[in-house]
C-alpha cells in the first residue's frame, strides 16, 4: 500500500521560505531538523508530495501549522482534474495582451507597423553552432576555388538545419543564439503568438518577457514578481498575491512556455542578477518550456540546463517567401521583378541571406521598383544600420569594450582588416591574426595600454565585441574568422584604397589598377570608382594595365589591327568600339572554332563579348547587330560565316554539307550581282560545284573528293577581298591573353557605365581608343 503524501501549496511554498528567512537558517538545517534529507526539503519547495509524516515534521520544526502549508483536496483536485480548463482560461486573458506585444513588426524606417504573422517566414535552426565547429582552413575552403568563391553560402561545409518550431519541440530547454538581425525576436514572438492561439503547445501559457525591460524595472523585482504584474496589469489577476499564486501554479504544473527574449541587451551591470533569476527559474519550474535568446559572442554565459542552438542564414526559398509577402501587403507588384534582380546581381543576394537587411532591400525596392544604381551607398546603408541603426531603434546602449572605438574608428578598423585580408586573398583568417590588426590599430588611440598583454586581452575584447554587436565579423570555426559577407570584406578593401591619406593615393590606385586581371577584385574596382570624388586617374591607370596586356604580342596586334581596319571601313552611326567588338566576337568565334578544347573553353568569352561588351559600350547594339548584318558584309557574314563556313571548316560531315548545296548555290548567285571585284572568281568556284539538282549520291561523291579543297579556295578568296575567315592559329596562351584581354576591357566598360563621376575628355578618350592596337592607341 503506497504511503500517504501531502504537497504544499503556491502560498505555503512561499510561507517556508519566508519562514526560513527570518528564522536565518538554511534548507540543509531544515533538513537536520526535520530529520530528512536535504533533497527531500528542495523537492518539498519545487511544489513535489513527500511523505506526510515528513510534511508535518517540517513544518513543526518551523512552528507552522501544516494544514495552512499544505495544498487543500479540492486544489489537489482542481490541480489534477482541471488543470486543462485552467491553463486554456489564462491563455484566454493573456492573447489579447501578446498579441499587443508581439504582433506587429516595425524596424528600420518602415513607415507603417505590418502584421508579424503576415510576414514571418519559417526560421531554420542549426544544431551545431557554427563557430564551435573544429574545422581548418582547408576542410572551410574545400570545394572553393578562390576564383569561383561561394559567395551565398560563403562555406563549403553545410549543417543540417531543422524547422525552429521542430527544435522547440525537441529540446525542453533551449538558448537560441545568431547574429545581428537573424530574426531571433520574430521567432520567439511568433511563438508567443502561436501558443496563446493554441495552434503551438496549446496545452501551455505564453510568457514573453523582454530581458532588458525586466532587468531596468524599478525596483529590481524578481522574474516571478515581474511577470505577475506584468499579468495584473493585463487584466488576468488583480492582486499580486493572487497574480503570483496562478503564476507558481502554471509553472509547477509545467504548464508555461517561458520566452525569454535579448540576453546580450542587459546591460552588464544587471547581467549577473538576471542570469541567476533565469537559473533559479529554471531550476525551480523544471517541467516547463524555456527559450532564450542571444546574440553570438555576447558573453560567455553557462546555463547547464539549455541546450544551444543557432538561427540559419535564410537561403533561396525563404528569401522568396519573405519578398512575396512584403510585395503582398505592400500592394506593389515588386515580388518577381524584385527576385529577379537578386538573382542578377549576386552582391546583393548575399545580404539578403540576412533577415534585417532583407527588409533593407525591400524598403530600398519599393520607392522605385529598383536598388540603387550606387551599390557602394547601398552598401553603407546596410553597415549603418548593423554598426548604429539597429540598435538605437530599439534604445539599446551597449556598453564599449574600448571607449575610443567610435563608429568611424570601427569602420576604419574593418577596412584595414579586409584590405589586409583581401589582397593575401584570405577570406578567412584566424583569430590571432585578426587580434594582432586589432592590436596593431588600437596600440595608437589616446590611453591605450603600453603593456603587450592588457594590449592582446583588449584586442580579444574587441573582437567579440565586434562580432556580438554588429555581426560584421563572426566566428565560422573555433579561432577562425570571416565578414559576415564576402560584399563587406570587398567594400571595406574599397574603402581603405579610397581613403589612403593624400601622400599615398596614387601608389594605392596604382597597386589597385596592377589588379585588373585578377577576376576576384572585380566587385572593389566597382565599387572603388563609385566612391572616389573623381575615377579618372583609377580609370586612366586600368586603361593602361590593359593596354599593355597585348602590346608585345606580334601576332595579337595583328589581329587587333585587322579588327580596326574592319572598323575604319565601315560607314556606321555606332562607336567605333562597338563595332571593333563586333568584329573582334565574329572572328574569334571563327579562330576558337579551329580546335574543340578551345572552342569549349572561350565559347562563353565569344558569347558574352558580343552580348555584353557591345551592349556597354552602344546603347544602340540591337539596331547595330541587325545593321551589321544585313549592310556590312551582307550575306557572307549572315549565310556564309555563320551558318555555312564554320561547318565546312570544322569538318566533311557530308549529311550536313549536302543539306547546305541549295543555299550555297543561292547565296552565290546572289552575291555575284552585288560585288564585281569577286564576280569571276566566284563565278569559277561557282562552275565547280555539282548540280543541286543532280542525284545525291553524285553530290556526295563530289564533296568526299573535293570539299576540302573548294572549301580552302573559298577562304583564301574571302581573306583577299573581305578581310575575313582568316585562321589565326593563337596557341593556347595567346586564347588565355585574349580572355584576359576581354574580362578586363568588359570590366574598364563596367566601370565608365556605372555611376562614378568621370570627367567627359577621360570618358571619351578611353572609349575611343578600347580595342585597338598599341600604334592606334599612342595615336590617340
Amino acid at each position: 500500500m503506497a504511503r500517504r503524501t501531502l504537497t504544499a501549496s503556491p502560498e505555503g511554498i512561499g510561507t517556508i521560505k519566508e519562514t526560513l528567512k527570518r528564522l536565518k537558517k538554511s534548507q540543509k538545517d531544515l533538513a537536520v531538523a526535520a530529520e530528512c534529507s536535504r533533497q527531500t526539503i528542495w523537492s518539498l519547495l519545487q511544489g513535489n508530495p513527500i511523505d506526510c509524516q515528513v510534511f508535518k515534521k517540517v513544518c513543526e520544526a518551523l512552528g507552522l501549522e501544516w494544514e495552512q502549508i499544505v495544498i487543500s483536496k479540492s486544489g489537489l483536485f482542481f490541480k489534477q482534474v482541471k488543470l486543462n480548463v485552467f491553463v486554456a482560461m489564462i491563455r484566454k486573458k493573456v492573447r489579447p495582451c501578446i498579441d499587443r506585444e508581439c504582433g506587429m513588426m516595425r524596424v528600420l524606417d518602415m513607415t507603417q507597423p505590418i502584421g508579424l504573422g503576415k510576414i514571418y517566414t519559417e526560421v531554420n535552426i542549426l544544431e551545431k553552432i557554427i563557430g564551435r565547429r573544429r574545422l581548418n582552413l582547408e576542410q572551410l575552403l574545400e570545394g572553393c576555388s578562390l576564383e569561383k568563391f561561394d559567395r551565398f553560402g560563403l562555406s563549403g561545409v553545410k549543417e543540417r538545419r531543422v524547422p525552429g518550431l521542430e527544435a522547440v519541440e525537441r529540446y525542453d530547454k533551449l538558448m537560441v543564439l545568431g547574429q545581428p538581425g537573424v530574426g531571433k525576436t520574430t521567432f520567439l514572438k511568433y511563438l508567443a503568438i502561436e501558443c496563446s492561439r493554441g495552434n503551438f503547445q496549446s496545452d501551455r501559457v505564453p510568457i514573453f518577457v523582454p530581458l532588458k525591460r525586466f532587468a531596468e524595472t524599478e525596483g529590481m523585482p524578481g522574474l516571478l514578481d515581474y511577470i505577475a504584474e506584468e499579468w495584473i496589469s493585463w487584466g488576468v489577476n488583480r492582486k499580486r498575491t493572487e497574480a503570483k499564486s496562478t503564476l507558481e501554479l502554471v509553472l509547477l504544473a509545467g504548464r508555461g512556455l517561458v520566452l525569454l527574449d535579448g540576453l546580450d541587451e542587459v546591460r552588464e551591470e544587471d547581467s549577473d542578477r538576471i542570469i541567476r533569476e533565469i537559473q533559479n527559474c529554471a531550476n525551480r519550474f523544471d517541467t516547463c518550456q524555456f527559450v532564450a535568446t542571444c546574440r553570438i559572442a555576447a558573453r560567455e554565459y553557462t546555463f547547464s540546463q539549455f541546450c544551444e542552438v543557432e538561427v540559419a542564414a535564410f537561403q533561396n526559398e525563404q528569401i522568396r517567401a519573405f519578398a512575396t509577402r512584403w510585395f503582398d501587403i505592400k500592394q506593389l507588384d515588386f515580388s518577381e521583378d524584385f527576385l529577379a534582380q537578386l538573382e542578377a546581381k549576386p552582391t546583393i543576394k548575399e545580404l539578403a541571406t540576412n533577415p534585417l537587411l532583407l527588409t533593407l532591400l525591400c524598403l530600398e525596392f519599393e520607392d522605385s521598383g529598383d536598388f540603387p544604381a550606387d551599390r557602394a551607398e547601398l552598401y553603407q546603408r546596410a553597415i549603418t544600420t548593423l554598426l548604429r541603426k539597429w540598435d538605437n531603434k530599439r534604445r539599446i546602449r551597449r556598453r564599449q569594450v574600448y571607449e575610443q572605438l567610435s563608429v568611424p574608428r570601427k569602420e576604419d578598423l574593418l577596412a584595414q582588416i579586409a584590405f589586409r585580408s583581401f589582397t593575401q586573398k584570405e577570406y578567412f583568417f584566424k583569430q590571432r591574426q585578426v587580434e594582432r590588426l586589432i592590436a596593431d590599430y588600437i596600440c595608437n588611440l589616446p590611453d591605450a595600454p603600453t603593456d603587450t598583454e592588457a594590449l592582446h586581452v583588449d584586442s580579444e575584447a574587441v573582437l567579440k565585441s565586434m562580432e556580438a554587436q554588429h555581426g560584421l565579423l563572426v566566428e565560422r570555426a573555433r579561432g577562425i574568422y570571416s565578414f559576415s559577407h564576402l560584399t563587406f570584406q570587398e567594400y571595406f578593401t574599397a574603402r581603405k584604397i579610397v581613403t589612403s591619406p593624400p601622400v599615398e593615393a596614387m601608389e594605392a590606385l596604382q597597386n589597385l589598377a596592377s589588379q585588373i586581371f585578377e577576376k576576384r577584385w572585380r566587385e572593389v574596382f566597382l565599387l572603388a570608382v563609385q566612391m572616389l570624388p573623381s575615377a579618372d586617374e583609377l580609370l586612366q591607370l586600368m586603361k593602361r594595365e590593359v593596354d599593355g596586356l597585348v602590346a608585345g604580342d606580334e601576332k595579337i596586334q595583328a589581329f587587333l589591327q585587322w579588327v580596326d581596319r574592319k572598323t575604319q571601313a565601315i560607314d556606321a552611326p555606332y562607336k567605333p568600339a562597338a563595332i571593333r567588338a563586333f568584329y573582334l566576337s565574329q572572328s574569334l568565334s571563327q579562330s576558337f572554332s579551329q580546335s574543340l578544347d578551345p572552342l569549349d573553353r572561350f565559347r562563353s568569352f565569344t558569347q558574352f563579348l558580343l552580348e555584353s561588351l557591345s551592349r556597354s559600350l552602344d546603347p544602340l547594339y540591337q539596331s547595330l547587330s541587325r545593321s551589321l548584318d544585313q549592310s556590312l558584309d551582307q550575306s557572307l557574314y549572315q549565310s556564309l560565316d555563320q551558318s555555312l563556313y564554320q561547318s565546312l571548316s570544322r569538318s566533311l560531315d557530308l549529311d550536313q554539307f549536302l543539306s547546305r548545296s541549295l543555299n550555297l548555290c543561292r547565296f552565290l548567285d546572289q552575291f555575284l550581282d552585288q560585288s564585281l571585284h569577286l564576280e569571276e572568281p566566284l563565278k569559277t568556284l561557282k562552275d565547280q560545284l555539282p548540280d543541286p539538282k543532280s542525284d545525291i549520291e553524285i553530290r556526295k561523291q563530289w564533296w568526299e573528293e573535293n570539299g576540302r579543297t573548294w572549301t580552302e579556295q573559298l577562304r583564301s578568296l574571302m581573306i583577299e577581298h573581305r578581310h575575313i575567315g582568316q585562321d589565326w592559329q593563337f596557341d593556347d596562351e595567346q586564347l588565355e591573353q585574349l580572355q584576359r584581354y576581354y574580362d578586363a576591357n568588359q570590366l574598364l566598360v563596367d566601370c565608365l557605365n556605372s555611376p562614378c563621376y568621370v570627367t567627359r575628355g577621360v570618358r571619351e578618350d578611353i572609349e575611343a581608343t578600347l580595342l585597338l592596337p598599341a600604334d592606334r592607341v599612342r595615336l590617340n
